[in-house]
Formats: structure tokens, sequence, C-alpha cells
């Protein structure tokens, strides 16, 4: 059994015009709820054993802020291949890692985290219906996925199930 966590970037600012999208940082509501989604993941023990992570600034501090609630630093990788990433992009990644590695998350950007989070567990998927998943992956959110599978080369559309769906606005 393998999980793959899916946290997408927080609420980016959009206060200085004409920086470059690549450049751009949190805004104040993405802080916090960066800070919130890693307080989840101390208090439900969903530490990553590898983190990858978009190169966007917007990626990079929304996991600094995560960090910073967990119990023990994480192993992080910062790939320019994930920023805007196309969900065969990630599947490409994915299926590349150690098997050593039980539980991966990813850290980046829309529509691509919406797109592969559905094809993995199917828009018919029960959970995916009820936690809203189908329609939206809003920023900060975190897709939990458990994969009945033995090696990450294994990952294929429709073999995830989705174990929950975490929005910051619900964790209030």
């Amino acid at each position: 059994m393998r999980e793959l966590l899916l946290l997408r970037h927080a609420k980016s600012a959009w206060d200085v015009p004409g920086l470059d999208d690549h450049a751009r940082d949190l805004a104040p509501r993405g802080k916090k709820a960066a800070k919130k989604m890693g307080a989840l993941l101390a208090e439900k023990d969903l530490l990553p054993d590898l983190v990858l992570c978009s190169t966007a600034k917007r990626a990079v501090r929304t996991l600094e802020l995560v960090a910073e609630q967990l119990p023990r630093p994480l192993e992080v990788r910062c790939l320019d291949a994930l920023y805007l990433a196309s969900e065969e992009a990630m599947l490409k990644l994915v299926r590349a890692q150690d098997d050593a590695v039980r539980r991966l998350m990813l850290v980046g950007h829309d529509p691509g985290f919406h797109r592969l989070a559905l094809e993995l567990v199917g828009a018919a998927d029960a959970e995916a219906i009820r936690t809203g998943l189908v329609q939206k992956f809003p920023t900060g959110a975190l897709a939990h996925l458990a994969l009945p599978i033995a090696h990450w080369a294994e990952i294929a559309p429709g073999k995830a199930r989705l174990v929950a769906f975490y929005k910051p606005r619900e964790l209030d």
C-alpha cells in the first residue's frame, strides 16, 4: 500500500503588478491556511517520507509554513518540472520514485492537481463526490489518496481511493 498526498499551494498574492507568476508569494489568507494544513498533517500523523515541491515561490512558501507545524524535518526536493505540471507529467514523476518511499507528497498547482486526483480516483468515486473534489481543488487543499500498489511504477488511472479531502476553510 502506498499513499499520495496532493497539497495545492495556498492562496497567493496578486498585489505586485507585473510580478512574474513564478515569483508570486502567499497572501495573508494563504499563510494562515498553510499553517492549518501543517497542523492537520501533524495531528493526523500524515508526515510524508518524501516531498516533491514546485519551485514557484507560493508552493515553496506553502511547504515552509506547513513544515513549521510538523514534529520532524521533511525530505524535500524542489523541482522545476512541477511548476504548472500536467497530470501526465506528475504521473511520470510519481512512477519514477523509489519504492522505499511509502507516503509521497506533491506540492504544486492547479489545474494539474485536480485532473490528477480525479484521474487516479475516478470522477464517480463516492468520496470525491461527497467531499467536493469533483467540483474543485481549492488553494491550500490536501487530497489524501491510498494506492493498493507495491511499486510506484504501477500507479495508474482508477487505482486510487480518496481517503480524505481537506480544505482550509473547513478546518476553522
